[in-house]
């Protein structure tokens, strides 16, 4: 009797069990709705500001330094000039949401031409990002670090006051380093639309 009550549980429990892990983790949301940076974003129904000088479509990308932290060089934007690049900006490479984002950013973005630079910022130290790279096997993304003092946060409208961390978005940069595509997400829960920035990262990388 024993022996049958356990083949019975173990047909019902373990099924329930896969369920239930696939139910914890349902697919990420994507957020295509818009905000200005310098503004606000949210954090569920909180309501979280936007500190620093506002960045806008068509402007040129404020040259702040940061740090690569694959050499730990000093980096600036205008070292890349010549070259189209796609932008992620996420809060914090230990979370889920940033996490699949930077993913997205390293596997689907292997569709792009060689010709375009994919690249994560986050307040993160250059050694909690390198060492993300190397566990998650996305080496191919040129990693930079905002961590001294928030100053790519603060050029772009991007820092949030109550975290001191980065808002979640995503850039589209010319060759002339301008920015000719901006997603800031109003919902820091969610996913930028990665797809609509690889199109325009194409198209702009496909003029001549």
């Amino acid at each position: 009797m024993n022996k049958i009550f356990r083949a019975v549980f173990a047909a019902i429990i373990i099924p329930v069990s896969i369920t239930a892990c696939g139910i914890a983790t349902p697919p990420l949301a994507i957020n295509r709705d818009y905000v200005e940076p310098g503004t606000f974003v949210k954090r569920g129904d909180q309501e979280l500001k936007l500190l620093g000088s506002p960045l806008r479509e068509g402007a040129v990308l404020p040259d702040t330094v940061l740090v690569d932290a694959f050499t730990m060089e000093k980096f600036t934007f205008s070292g890349i000039r010549g070259r189209v690049a796609v932008v992620s900006i996420v809060p914090s490479l230990d979370t889920r949401v940033c996490e699949e984002q930077t993913h997205y950013l390293g596997e689907e973005g292997d569709r792009l031409p060689d010709t375009i630079l994919r690249i994560t910022v986050s307040r993160d130290t250059p050694f909690a990002q390198k060492r993300f790279a190397e566990e998650a096997k996305l080496t191919d993304i040129l990693y930079l670090s905002d961590h001294r003092e928030g100053s790519f946060g603060m050029a772009t409208g991007l820092l949030i006051d109550e975290t001191r961390l980065l808002a979640r978005g995503v850039l589209v940069v010319d060759r002339e380093g301008t920015v000719r595509y901006m997603q800031i997400v109003s919902q820091l829960g969610e996913l930028p639309d990665m797809e609509k920035a690889f199109d325009i990262a194409i198209d702009l990388a496909g003029r001549i």
